[in-house]
């Protein structure tokens, strides 16, 4: 990995480096990957794809967070895009269980035929973020095979939001609250204007529905104590089929005592009245058009990736899910979906 950074530090460090996206960029190289020694914070990242050759590139981040789906670009044509991304520590999910990962801003070519890029990093300590409060469907995860639908979010935005993917595995509303390293932590970060989506459930399997329920009200309460614009989403269904060719009980996230977790989180957003984005009634859709064989890419399956698994997301899964929450996003009108890529 290429280390682009000494200098860009020392300008951090004394001011130098502009502050806002607004300024005029300092461009690198980048070809395979690089590395920006940067602290923590988020970022504008500008890209100019293409070049001599014909090729497609795209851009990942982090702990695989994909900031860029792949460009294809013709031989010669230069293509511009730009996107926000958080760098942080641990690069992955809060509890750090897959390592801190590597100090400052990681960059990865992706494509199927990647080109170097011109790219430059510009920190904006004043931009809009995107939190996201979940559990392991939207997890960024650093480590193949699982991908987490809010982990392919950014992807979804031009240069302006900061998607900040605070999603635990195995995290339910129980333990969200509890334990410090979730809550705790990212309420503080809040800012008034910033959007937090929540979406916690599967985990939830032995939550009673009065507990669900008031723990939903807790954290809208305080992300709204912060000046935060709290967003229901209902969580993705799991890959279970019936005999009749529709989802179960168990894959529309109906919990183990029978309580019908996405109906009340509609139940909960329409008397907090925050915007729900139902992603439960939007998977549930999609995989029922394409029918149990059809549907199984999206997820985990044992010919690709060694195990089957209902629940959790391939990265083509990850993304199309995340146009499912974007597409909920502008049928939504929340503000931010004007950033949304079209």
């Amino acid at each position: 990995m290429k280390i682009l950074g000494p200098a860009l530090a020392v300008l951090l460090a004394s001011g130098a480096l502009p502050a806002t996206a607004d300024a005029a960029p300092r461009w690198s190289v980048c070809a395979g990957s690089c590395s920006f020694d940067v602290p923590a914070g988020d970022y504008r990242i500008d890209v100019d794809l293409g070049g001599r050759d014909a090729g497609s590139t795209g851009l990942d981040v982090e702990a695989r967070r994909i900031a860029l789906a792949p460009v294809a670009t013709k031989a010669g044509q230069h293509v511009q895009r730009s996107v926000t991304v958080e760098v942080r520590t641990p690069e992955g999910m809060p509890s750090g269980q897959d390592g801190p990962g590597t100090p400052g801003l990681q960059v990865y070519l992706t494509g199927a035929a990647p080109q170097p890029v011109r790219i430059a990093v510009t920190p904006v300590p004043k931009t809009p973020r995107v939190f996201v409060i979940s559990d392991s469907t939207a997890s960024d995860w650093a480590n193949l095979p699982k991908n987490g639908w809010a982990q392919a979010l950014p992807e979804f935005f031009r240069a302006g939001p900061s998607v900040r993917n605070y999603a635990q595995s195995g995290a339910s509303t129980v333990s969200y609250l509890d334990d410090p390293r979730y809550f705790a932590r990212v309420r503080p970060m809040i800012r008034p204007g910033d959007t937090v989506l929540i979406q916690l459930a599967h985990n939830d399997k032995q939550t009673p529905e009065d507990v669900y329920r008031a723990n939903l009200a807790t954290l809208i309460a305080g992300v709204r104590a912060q000046g935060g614009a709290p967003v229901m989403v209902t969580p993705p269904v799991r890959h279970r089929f019936g005999p009749d060719g529709k989802l179960t009980p168990l894959g529309l996230v109906v919990s183990n005592i029978g309580v019908d977790l996405p109906a009340v989180m509609r139940d909960v957003a329409g008397e907090q009245k925050i915007p729900l984005l139902d992603l439960t009634a939007r998977s549930q859709a999609l995989l029922e058009s394409l029918g149990e064989a059809a549907s199984w890419p999206l997820y985990l399956t044992l010919a690709h990736d060694g195990v089957d698994d209902a629940s959790h997301l391939s990265r083509y899964g990850a993304e199309q899910f995340a146009t499912l929450v974007t597409q909920a996003m502008t049928q939504a009108r929340l503000p931010l979906a004007r950033f949304l890529r079209h």
